[in-house]
């Protein structure tokens, strides 16, 4: 009985155990994982996202310019296009007065220098706004310049050079305006070969625009 409350009264036993503290997955890292190499891991993740970004934005701002500059350079294309038929009109103007009557005709004289004189300022002004008119007699055809409209036969100039021109292309700084519309010699018929063979193949212009 003295026993039994003297058991009842007396304190617990101390405990010596220690509660285990949280480690690893318990504390939210990677099992066996160390905390400076994860953190070194995102200051690198961190890092490659603002180069990217910074790269990004510097793509943007280059983009922008380069849309403003082109913007600034071709503002008039529109407006130029419209004046190369003005253009060709007064050149047309001065190749049908007859050059023989210039002396005999005075009025006609006066026409023709006008004339002439308002198509040199028109083309000055084409210069200014760098717009360049292509005279391109005597050239290589390029499809990337000119319109071939026909071939030529039996000119004596090598296949695919331009023999006339029908109509003056224009430039607007690096920018075609128009494409030069142009004939072009047209490949001579190679001798009959003992195997039949024609003339060489690609000789053609393609006049197909």
């Amino acid at each position: 009985m003295t026993d039994e409350k003297r058991d009842e009264g007396a304190p617990a036993p101390a405990n010596d155990s220690v509660a285990p503290v949280e480690t690893g997955a318990a504390a939210g890292l990677a099992p066996g994982g160390d905390p400076l190499e994860e953190a070194k891991a995102e200051i690198g993740r961190l890092k490659d996202q603002l180069l990217r970004a910074l790269a990004e934005t510097e793509n943007v701002r280059r983009r922008a310019a380069r849309e403003r500059e082109d913007a600034q350079r071709y503002a008039a294309s529109n407006f130029a296009r419209d004046m190369l038929a003005v253009a060709d009109n007064l050149g047309r103007a001065l190749q049908h007065i007859p050059v023989e009557q210039l002396e005999t005709d005075p009025a006609l004289k006066t026409l023709y220098d006008g004339v002439a004189a308002t198509e040199r300022q028109l083309q000055a002004a084409f210069e200014r706004h760098n717009i360049k008119r292509i005279e391109p007699l005597g050239e290589k055809f390029d499809s990337n310049l000119h319109q071939a409209m026909f071939e030529v036969p039996g000119t004596g100039q090598p296949a695919g050079t331009i023999v006339q021109v029908l109509q003056p292309g224009y430039v607007m700084h690096d920018r075609l305006l128009r494409a030069a519309m142009v004939g072009v010699a047209k490949a001579e018929p190679a001798a009959a070969r003992p195997n039949g063979e024609g003339s060489q193949p690609g000789s053609r212009i393609d006049t197909v625009v």
